[in-house]
């Protein structure tokens, strides 16, 4: 059975990436493919409790503050587990994987934001995760102005409606997010076979199609076996 393809999709919160991926999977669906969405933090049930630890508004009343390393200690336990659980199984059945961040999160959020620097990431991505990287990344990077709006709006929507409040990063500064949004830009510079940047202010069906096209084509490429299913569609 032919290896699987790992997707990533990037971005401060409020970036559109959770839209995109429950479009594309249900575009890929459509197509035939078989297809795991997931998330980190998240997804498993160790990711589950450490996402309600890291995200959680109120955690830091429980836990006291969480220290830089700490939180990019979590980050990793998390996606050891994911990778174990989720991903490492879904490539060995074949099937496409779309993931809602990964590694560079932790170097935008920790590396950028929360300034402990690329370097020390990277050597925790070797260590954790064995240096698995994803197949393509794409990476929604708008405005800053429009996706800390967007992401500011959405979870006190979130809080009134489900009880929910996973606001404890977007209480940190414009700066904090300026870091995030530079470190993005580096990792993207840095890695552009890997990395597909969309930075346009577009619709949702605008920026769908973009990402379609460019999953379409880099999975056919990869994947001849898949190619034919694509290409009809």
């Amino acid at each position: 059975m032919p290896r699987g393809y790992f997707i990533t999709f990037e971005g401060l919160d409020g970036s559109g990436k959770t839209t995109q991926i429950r479009r594309l999977a249900a575009t890929l669906e459509a197509e035939g493919h078989k297809v795991v969405t997931m998330r980190n933090p998240g997804g498993t049930a160790l990711g589950d409790r450490i996402r309600s630890v890291l995200l959680d508004s109120k955690s830091e009343d429980t836990v006291g503050q969480i220290a830089p390393a700490a939180e990019m200690a979590l980050m990793f336990a998390d996606r050891a587990q994911s990778i174990a659980e989720i991903i490492l199984p879904a490539l060995a059945a074949g099937n496409i994987i779309l993931c809602d961040r990964y590694t560079d999160s932790s170097e935008a959020y920790q590396g950028g934001g929360r300034q402990l620097g690329s370097q020390r990431v990277l050597a925790m991505h070797a260590a954790a995760c064995d240096n698995l990287q994803p197949d393509l990344t794409i990476l929604l990077l708008p405005s800053l102005e429009s996706s800390l709006k967007r992401a500011r709006r959405r979870n006190q929507r979130q809080v009134a409606q489900q009880g929910t409040d996973e606001n404890r990063f977007e209480r940190e500064s414009d700066d904090f997010y300026r870091r995030i949004y530079e470190k993005y830009k580096e990792i993207a510079s840095r890695e552009p076979h890997r990395v597909v940047t969309i930075d346009r202010n577009g619709g949702i069906e605008e920026i769908e199609k973009d990402i379609h096209d460019i999953v379409a084509k880099r999975i056919s490429a990869a994947k001849p076996t898949l190619k034919a299913s694509i290409v009809e569609a």
